[in-house]
């Protein structure tokens, strides 16, 4: 029988079976090599401002740990270790109040140009889409932005882009979301061993066609062969060794309609966001996006129905209206607040990474707690504040304690920190052209 040539050979499925998974490990090893604390994805979890007396730490030690916290972020204690909180710095426009789109834009209300030519408004959640785009990371959405009720009362989201640079909506309706990210063609979720048992189906499949293969072979390449399939044998030990004991790729339950959650006559903006909060993940999950931001209601109103909370507006009821009990309504409500974006955090540890399946979701995921405005009470933007969380061995630097920064550098910079740990260091088109050298560079002492 006449030898294959190579070419032959290589353009065999068995042994495009073969090859590819270890091209595509060698490639996945060079590039955590060449990025060892990047995120491979970010999540911004954008709400109101708040109360700051009430929001600060009061005691910090020395060294930036966090000794004792706030009763509104009390729950952030429970995943200390993966937290930092900063606060102090003022945006390029501080006292824009309602309706600023500072937040994760880095420019105000203000006119900003380059050589008198007026630069597009973008948030940083759109920066790096549009980044990762030109880069070659083609995911079919390339960012995905939900949340409920965020066009209330005229009010605005807290994501700018497009062409023009305009603010950005949100999907409010979960039933659309969930339509929107898995439609009808993704397969139903494989349990672990399920996936396990697929992987070592296609392996015992290259190794019986490869068997075959040697008997046409030479004994250089026979030889060679001998090689792959060790290789293969080492392969499929590690697979039955590191098989994920979290979930893979799988859709979240259905959403009913939104006629099903209803509060006040409107859809309940914090039970829709609960399903919200399943949807970003399985995206992620599935490597549906690598860029999410959920919002809660927008810089006018937020409607609050839940447990344990009087219900009200958060902004004018809460805040504005809030000063003779001492905040008490806004503090549970700045607490419940906490609890969601710790479930965010549980929800991610729950998911393996579908590049690297050694780790979690959150692991390789950068949290972005974000607010629209520093000062609610003032409408000012004179504090803007975050609470940042990631994985262990990520781009955080992080302390048992909790970390907590106070700076008077311009927000903007830790909008940069979040473009860094997505591996962006050309920060051309974003922000306040007025900032130059330093000043647009990310915040020192944010990254490990």
């Amino acid at each position: 029988m006449r030898k294959p040539s190579r070419r032959q050979f290589v353009g065999s499925v068995g042994a495009g079976l073969l090859l590819a998974p270890f091209i595509n490990l060698s490639l996945r090893r060079q590039a955590r090599a060449a990025a060892a604390n990047q995120s491979s994805r970010v999540l911004l979890f954008c709400t109101m401002g708040t109360y700051p007396p009430l929001w600060t730490p009061p005691s910090i030690a020395s060294d930036g740990s966090i000794t004792t916290w706030s009763a509104m972020t009390q729950p952030l204690s429970t995943v200390a270790s993966n937290v930092v909180l900063v606060e102090g710095m003022p945006s390029g426009n501080p006292n824009d109040g309602h309706g600023s789109s500072d937040s994760l834009t880095g420019q105000g209300n203000g006119y900003y140009a380059v050589n008198n030519v007026p630069v597009i408004k973008i948030s940083v959640d759109q920066f790096i889409a549009n980044k990762l785009v030109a880069s070659g990371v083609n995911r079919p959405i390339a960012s995905l932005l939900l949340g409920a009720n965020t066009s209330e009362n005229n009010g605005n989201t807290q994501f700018y882009g497009g062409a023009s640079g305009t603010n950005l909506p949100t999907t409010g309706s979960p039933l659309s979301a969930y339509t929107t990210v898995f439609g009808s063609a993704l397969p139903a979720g494989m349990s672990a061993a399920q996936l396990l048992a697929r992987r070592q189906s296609i392996l015992d499949l290259i190794t019986g066609e490869i068997t075959t293969l040697k008997g046409t072979l030479g004994n250089n390449e026979s030889a060679k062969m001998d090689a792959h399939l060790d290789s293969i044998r080492q392969l499929e030990n590690k697979l039955s060794q590191t098989v994920p004991t979290g979930n893979g790729c799988m859709k979240p339950p259905t959403p009913g309609a939104d006629s099903t959650m209803q509060f006040m006559t409107d859809l309940d903006a914090l039970a829709a966001n609960l399903i919200h909060q399943q949807i970003i993940a399985s995206a992620f999950a599935c490597d549906i996006t690598r860029v999410a931001g959920l919002e809660y209601g927008n810089d006018q109103r937020l409607i609050v129905n839940t447990p344990g909370i009087p219900s009200d507006d958060q902004h004018g009821g809460y805040i504005h209206s809030g000063a003779a009990s001492n905040y008490a309504n806004l503090t549970l409500f700045e607490a419940y607040l906490c609890k969601q974006f710790i479930a965010l955090i549980n929800l991610l540890k729950g998911f393996q990474d579908p590049l690297d399946s050694t780790k979690t979701l959150f692991d390789t995921t950068l949290m972005v707690w974000a607010r629209d405005m520093g000062d609610a009470q003032n409408h000012n933007q004179q504090s803007m504040r975050f609470v940042l969380a990631g994985g262990n061995n990520g781009y955080l630097k992080t302390a048992a304690n909790g970390r907590y920064i106070n700076s008077t550098e311009r927000h903007e910079r830790v909008l940069l920190n979040i473009c860094e740990a997505m591996g962006i260091t050309s920060y051309t088109g974003f922000g306040d052209p007025g900032l130059t050298g330093t000043s647009k560079t990310p915040l020192p002492g944010i990254a490990a």
